[in-house]
């Protein structure tokens, strides 16, 4: 299944943690989007951040 995009994103430096538990927090109280929707709504990455992170995982 591969690395979680949380966890990736961390691991490069695009997010930190408290900001993944926050977008995680926002799935469990129902928000259905995909992780990185919510979390270019918080502000905590962009689409740039977002669509590099696709082609990367594409080509792994």
């Amino acid at each position: 299944m591969g690395e979680k995009i949380g966890v990736t994103l961390v691991r490069i430096g695009a997010m930190k943690s408290f900001q993944v538990e926050d977008v995680l927090r926002a799935q469990a109280t129902g928000d259905n989007r995909l992780f990185g929707e919510i979390a270019i709504e918080f502000g905590y990455i962009n689409d740039e951040v977002l669509k590099k992170y696709v082609e990367a995982k594409a080509s792994w």
